[in-house]
């Protein structure tokens, strides 16, 4: 086998989850260890699977490839990987790295946190999908220039960082090193709170307005098509944070609302551009992080 990453040369991953972000991860990863383990739960996806040669063993059990392997990711929905970090020690004899893909990282850290002595865990979240999450919509290059925050324990060994390291190399992303709380904090607002902004701009459309449709619609609603079961987990362990997002869009909502009552264009065109300008900034500095 050839890699221009020596570090996954000699390891055996195992890949719990192989919808969007576990069977992309298992793509990107073909080609640079000794071997990819694949379980999932969904009889259809472990057909696509097979069919795709998506790994060297795929099982809907977990049992049968965890014992063989030298690092575990976890993509899984947040709940589940919360179930599953509770079956690990019973699954696992070994002492594996243990890293998951999960968007919130507060409960979850506490369940590695949990883990027993032997297991090397650490957190991680790349900031990178598409609404619609099977795995036939996997694609390795969803990876390509993507933050991929990832949140360390006490007991994180430099094996597991290393691994974390080596996983932005083979995907083309770009490490960030966030406390668990920050992770969630800053989410809530890039990525939880559009979901929901999207799905109530849907709701609030009129249906006879559908024929007028357009990209700016399509691209400003496009994650109300998120399944729901996904989102749910999310929304939950994560609740606090996204309380605090609400409120202050319902502010800056509120304050476009007072300007078109009071027809005080001025001001309203002046908000207007500071939002511009924040969006270039917000733009300026992910391109900039990205090529650091």
């Amino acid at each position: 086998m050839e890699t221009d990453i020596p570090f996954f040369a000699e390891m055996n991953i195992a890949i719990l989850g192989l919808g969007l972000m576990g069977g992309s991860l298992a793509m990107a990863l073909r080609g640079h260890c000794k071997s990819i383990l694949g379980m999932d739960i969904d009889p259809q996806t472990l057909s696509l699977a097979r069919e795709l040669k998506l790994a060297d063993i795929i099982s809907g059990d977990a049992r049968d490839i965890l014992p063989q392997s030298d690092a575990v990711i976890l993509a899984a929905p947040v709940r589940s990987i919360i179930s599953l970090l509770h079956d690990l020690p019973a699954f696992h004899p070994g002492s594996p790295v243990v890293i998951d893909l999960g968007s919130t990282k507060t409960q979850i850290m506490k369940s590695m946190s949990d883990l027993p002595a032997r297991f090397d865990p650490i957190g991680g979240h790349p900031m990178c999908g598409k609404e619609s999450l099977s795995l036939r919509n996997a694609d390795p290059a969803i990876f390509k220039d993507a933050a991929f925050a990832f949140v360390r324990l006490n007991r994180t060994s430099e094996k597991a960082l290393a691994f974390a390291r080596s996983l932005c190399q083979v995907t083309g992303s770009y490490p960030l090193w966030l406390a668990a709380e920050t992770q969630d904090r800053w989410t809530a607002s890039t990525s939880h709170l559009p979901y929901l902004v999207a799905s109530a701009l849907v709701q609030a459309t009129p249906e006879e307005s559908a024929p007028l449709i357009g990209p700016g619609f399509r691209s400003t609603t496009r994650l109300a098509a998120t399944p729901p079961s996904m989102m749910a987990d999310i929304l939950a362990t994560n609740r606090e944070n996204i309380l605090d997002s609400i409120a202050r869009f319902k502010r800056c909502i509120s304050d476009f609302e007072d300007l078109l009552i009071r027809e005080d264009y001025a001001n309203l065109s002046e908000i207007l551009e500071i939002s511009c300008r924040k969006k270039t900034s917000f733009m300026t500095e992910k391109s900039e992080r990205a090529l650091s």
